[in-house]
């Protein structure tokens, strides 16, 4: 697996039909963008990433080039910390290791290449795999909001989880 820097015109309808519903669009991106994804409105919202947080968005690939997984980081040197968003691997390779691989890889580049000490991220509570896949990637619970979001009629709780490069 390898990470690049997201090519829109190459990588938007991978994530686009990764997103096969509105519970899971919600799990990744707590609605930041209309459902379904437009290639418009997702450009607007790396855009709006970038403009704000300083984000860049990656996609992984395998070895090969097949898009497999996309996330946004950024990155604060004042803070000497990470921050990662809308993370989401091909539902068709979950539980095979792929999205621990992809974590490995993306504290990796935070770490070594960025120099920053920690990265954390968000995860509703309600998102146990992902939580699980943070967890075996070294990322700890920090700290949860409850009934941070709702969705339909359903309340979840956001999980903030940090990894260090100290325990890496």
């Amino acid at each position: 697996m390898r990470l690049r820097p997201y090519i829109h015109k190459k990588d938007f309808g991978c994530i686009r039909r990764w997103i096969d519903g509105e519970r899971v669009h919600s799990l990744w991106c707590a609605d930041r963008t209309p459902y379904p994804p437009e290639a418009e409105d997702f450009w607007r919202l790396l855009i709006q990433e970038e403009n704000e947080n300083e984000g860049s968005a990656f996609t992984a690939v395998t070895d090969e080039g097949r898009p497999i997984g996309f996330f946004v980081y950024s990155a604060d040197y004042m803070a000497n910390s990470g921050f990662l968003k809308y993370i989401i691997v091909d539902p068709d390779l979950r539980g095979q290791g792929y999205g621990t691989q992809m974590m490995a890889l993306i504290l990796k580049y935070a770490f070594e290449i960025s120099g920053v000490a920690c990265v954390s991220l968000n995860v509703f509570d309600v998102n146990e795999s992902a939580r699980r896949c943070y967890r075996k990637a070294g990322f700890r619970e920090e700290a949860e909001e409850k009934d941070a979001f709702s969705y339909q009629n359903e309340f979840w709780g956001r999980c903030r989880m940090t990894a260090t490069a100290s325990e890496k």
